[in-house]
């Protein structure tokens, strides 16, 4: 599930992918637009910035903007940088697999096979959606999923 944090960091970047080129934007002003408690999004653009995908600039022309196009984001990569793994439960994690305690057998549990499908459904969406198609909502969940692509398993 997207949590709060997650959610806000979307929020954030559509806001500074709508910016011209060049443009930079406060964290106060990100936050008044898009009705984001401040505090809460300094943390969160620090840690889009850390995994390189904003950059900041200090003084009083500076600000927030992306690190490159929104056509180069891929929003899979936004969300794990700030809520980890894609997958529902941590035994059908690629990345961060973790074992049930009350599981005697991961390889055969049906519980975790279908969660792993499902993980595979979300990353390929989330893996081949840009930022600049969810800015713009061209491209629905049932599109990425009817096109044929290479499926990134990270």
């Amino acid at each position: 599930m997207l949590t709060k944090k997650g959610k806000y960091g979307l929020k954030a970047l559509v806001d500074l992918a709508q910016l011209a080129p060049g443009e930079t934007a406060f964290v106060t002003e990100i936050a008044t637009r898009n009705n984001i408690p401040k505090k809460f999004l300094d943390t969160i653009l620090l840690e889009l910035r850390n995994n390189g995908i904003l950059r900041s600039k200090k003084g009083p022309n500076g600000g927030y903007s992306l690190s490159k196009p929104a056509s180069e984001i891929m929003i899979g990569q936004v969300i794990r940088a700030l809520d980890g793994p894609l997958a529902p439960i941590r035994c059908a994690s690629r990345t961060a697999f973790e074992a049930c305690d009350d599981c005697a057998d991961p390889e055969a549990c049906q519980v975790r096979l279908s969660m792993t499908e499902v993980r595979d459904a979300i990353a390929t969406i989330l893996d081949n959606m840009t930022l600049t198609q969810f800015t713009e909502g061209k491209k629905g969940a049932s599109a990425l999923l009817a096109e044929p692509q290479a499926i990134s398993l990270s």
